[in-house]
Formats: structure tokens, C-alpha cells, sequence
């Protein structure tokens, strides 16, 4: 039996499912809120109510828009990401990413003008987490349909993200196009997300083909 108030240990289980939080960071999360005016609680309360209704995913590259964008046509709900619309982007380059949330840190280095795909993962077997799973078929329709030269291969520097760079080149090998990957210099078992612009950026520059 809980020691808490049935509110308070409610939602330190809420806060106990997302990822990397335990009971006792999400207990601390809970008391923190417990102090903040009602006003701000307010409000977060509704950013997260809202969450959903005001993102969409872009049907072309999977990364996340905002539905109340200017770019969004008026009577259109569901329409392509800014970058997918952004006429001075090269429209024939594309980096690979697990996750939507690794799409700024690349932004941020100033150095990829190019159009980006999320997977939405990478294969876990272990998981059940397969190729079927993840969007590789419509990257596949991608390089048919649009022409692309060049795939860059931006998966992290774990186990899972090689094992899924790998299937890739031999999946892509049909396509005789480039296929390149981060250079070295990123660490072995890191994550895209925390890199710095300055060591992801000469990872860009300095990435290397695919034999």
C-alpha cells in the first residue's frame, strides 16, 4: 500500500512509464509540481492535453510538424514538414535517422541542406522489432520515385543502429546509388541527440561510401 495520497502516487506512475524515469525521479517530478502556482499547472496540463491535437507526422519524411504552422494549407490537416516543402533544400539527398528528435541536432550544424527519413527505430530483434516495423519500404519508394543520388546513413553508434545500417547498404546495393555513413569521431554507443554541433557537423563532412 502506497504511503502517499492516492493523486500524488497516481502520478508518480505516470511519470514512472516514461522512459529512463524511476519511482523516486518521478516522485521528485510530483513534489516539484506540488509547489508550483496552480496557474502553471495549468498550463502544463494543457500543453500535454493539446500535445497531440497540434502535431502531425509528415506523410513523406515521418518527422513531426506543427499543425499550426503557416506552411499547413487551410483545409488541409495533414501536409509535408517544412523541410519537405523547402524549395532550397536539396531534394536528392537524404539522411537517415532513428527518430524524429535527431532531426535538430543535425539542423543545428548548419552544414545538411539536404531532406531527411525517419525510421522510427531500429531493428531489435530481441524486441520483435523487425525491418516491417520500422519506414524502410517508404524510403525504398523514396529512391524510386524521387530521384535521390546520395543516402546518408544516420543511425547512433550502438549495436542496434549498425545492425541496422547494415541491413540498409544491402538492402540499398540494388539502387547503385551513393550510400554514405557518419564518419568516426562519434562515441562508440552514443546517442545523436546529445552529440554537439561541431563533432556531428565534421561527422556530416567527413562521412565515408559504402563499398
Amino acid at each position: 500500500m502506497s504511503s502517499y495520497p492516492s493523486p500524488i502516487q497516481t502520478l508518480i506512475n505516470e511519470f514512472s512509464k516514461l522512459p529512463g524515469i524511476g519511482p523516486r525521479a518521478a516522485a521528485r517530478f510530483v513534489f516539484y509540481l506540488l509547489k508550483k502556482p496552480q496557474a502553471e499547472l495549468d498550463a502544463l496540463g494543457a500543453a500535454v492535453l493539446n500535445l497531440k491535437k497540434e502535431i502531425s507526422v509528415c506523410p513523406k519524411c515521418f518527422n513531426i510538424t506543427d499543425n499550426n504552422s503557416p506552411l499547413k494549407k487551410d483545409k488541409e490537416r495533414v501536409s509535408l514538414c517544412p523541410i519537405c516543402q523547402d524549395p532550397e533544400r536539396n531534394q536528392k539527398i537524404i539522411c537517415v535517422v532513428e527518430e524524429a528528435f535527431n532531426i535538430p541536432a543535425f539542423e543545428k550544424t548548419g552544414q545538411f541542406n539536404g531532406l531527411y527519413h525517419v525510421l522510427g527505430g531500429v531493428i531489435k530483434p530481441h524486441k520483435g522489432i523487425g525491418p516491417e516495423q520500422l519506414k524502410i519500404k517508404e524510403l525504398i519508394e523514396r529512391i524510386k520515385n524521387d530521384g535521390i543520388t546520395e543516402i546518408i546513413i544516420a543511425t547512433n553508434p550502438t549495436t542496434e543502429g549498425e545492425t541496422t545500417a547494415l541491413y540498409l547498404v544491402r538492402l540499398l546495393k540494388p539502387f547503385k546509388i551513393k550510400t554514405t555513413r557518419l564518419a568516426r569521431g562519434l562515441p562508440t554507443g552514443g546517442d545523436l541527440e546529445y552529440t554537439d554541433e561541431l563533432t556531428l557537423g565534421s561527422a556530416l563532412a567527413g562521412r565515408r561510401e559504402y563499398q
